[in-house]
């Protein structure tokens, strides 16, 4: 199992970033789209029901779950 390392909100969002690539490359998902602004980055991950932006922490728990179950 791969070891994620962070220890701020900007190495947490590029954690989820990477992840979602790696997701991507899976084709556990189709897309994944991040909003850049100031202070902060949100996350969207599309799906058939919702996409909702997410912070850096659900998208990378949602992320991880995915490529982790994946792998």
């Amino acid at each position: 199992m791969p070891k994620y390392q962070f220890h701020d909100e900007i190495s947490l969002a590029e954690t989820a970033e990477e992840l979602g690539k790696k997701a991507m490359s899976l084709g556990l998902i189709p897309s994944f789209v991040v909003r850049f602004f100031p202070d902060s980055r949100q996350f969207y991950i599309p799906n058939e029901n919702e996409s909702e932006p997410l912070t850096p922490e659900e998208a990378y728990l949602r992320l991880k779950k995915l490529v982790e179950e994946a792998g």
